[in-house]
């Protein structure tokens, strides 16, 4: 009889949990029944902005729904970076964010970190990826990363190193940099990649890091000199620039990349919806033809790729930030 009573219990049980099931699917499988929105952790015409307003027609014709845009920028991206994992887990507010996900958590302690970019958010996929390169005023004497070395520690801290602000993603790649190559540079920071890349050329600095799109039109007009493709493979749309890891350093690559996450514990299923959206997102010959434009490669991944984009980014940040006493800029 006992026996008897916990089966029809377990029956019943099983039978409730199925009908979960059915339920969440159904609703994942109707998803979206209204508007979804992006929430772009910046202000409006930045790099994150103007992708995903690239993405945004796109998106809109796979969902067949309207696909909004809410700009919630501050505090190194971390207002609209919260907004979202506070948000419902049900697929209609998600973040489109930048490697900056990973940098701004990583100067906290882990007991107050703002917000954790590896447990608070569940993957959809990587946008796009861009290498950047290490340039240089043609004045200066090293047109490879091995004569690069070879003149820092000859002159130890005298390469001004530009940065885009202190405790920015490119101030720790240049962190990193001396770090592996054992070398000393003095760090000087820039509001703005414009006054950068002009002080540059001007030679008031010597060195910056700086994506193709940006330093592209510097370098064929011959008002910078690129030393190394600073990320892990050499860049397709500058082929004959060798690489770090071509150089002796394989475990560095400075590359930026932009992604869409959702809160956490949003079903599979919505996130299998969304980043099938943005397959098709990627798939568009306007998408495709406005991103190599801009020097960005495409890359639209699964889950699981930009999960550990985020883990192993995250990490490093971390342990780059502890080693070398940097400071968010105030």
């Amino acid at each position: 009889m006992r026996l008897t009573r916990l089966l029809m219990l377990f029956g019943s049980a099983a039978a409730m949990l199925l009908s979960d099931v059915a339920l969440s699917a159904e609703a994942a499988g109707n998803f979206p029944t209204r508007p979804v929105t992006i929430v772009v952790p910046f202000a409006p015409g930045g790099g994150a902005d103007v992708e995903t307003r690239l993405y945004q027609r796109a998106l809109t014709e796979n969902l067949k729904q309207s696909v909004l845009m809410d700009h919630k920028p501050g505090a190194g991206a971390s207002v609209g970076t919260i907004y979202v994992a506070k948000a419902a887990p049900d697929g209609y507010t998600i973040l489109g964010s930048t490697a900056s996900i990973t940098v701004y958590a990583a100067f906290f302690p882990a007991d107050k970190l703002p917000y954790d970019p590896v447990k608070d958010f569940a993957p959809i996929t990587l946008g796009n990826k861009r290498s950047n390169m290490l340039v240089a005023n043609p004045q200066f004497p090293a047109r490879t990363l091995k004569e690069y070395i070879a003149y820092a520690k000859a002159n130890p801290g005298k390469i001004n190193f530009g940065t885009s602000g202190a405790g920015s993603i490119v101030h720790i790649a240049g962190a990193w940099l001396n770090s592996i190559t054992n070398t000393q540079t003095t760090f000087v920071h820039y509001k703005g990649l414009g006054p950068l890349y002009t002080d540059v050329v001007a030679g008031r600095i010597e060195v910056a890091p700086g994506p193709p799109f940006l330093v592209g039109s510097f370098l064929k007009s011959g008002k910078l000199v690129a030393i190394v493709n600073l990320s892990a493979e050499r860049n397709k749309f500058m082929p004959e620039l060798a690489s770090v890891s071509e150089q002796g350093f394989p475990d560095y690559s400075y590359s930026t990349w932009s992604a869409y996450l959702a809160p956490a514990k949003t079903s599979p299923a919505i996130i299998n919806r969304w980043n099938t959206a943005f397959a098709f997102a990627g798939k568009a010959p306007e998408v495709i033809q406005q991103s190599e434009a801009s020097g960005a490669e495409l890359v639209m991944s699964t889950p699981e790729v930009l999960a550990k984009q985020i883990a192993i980014d995250f990490a490093r940040q971390r342990k780059i930030i502890a080693d070398n006493g940097i400071k968010l800029e105030e």
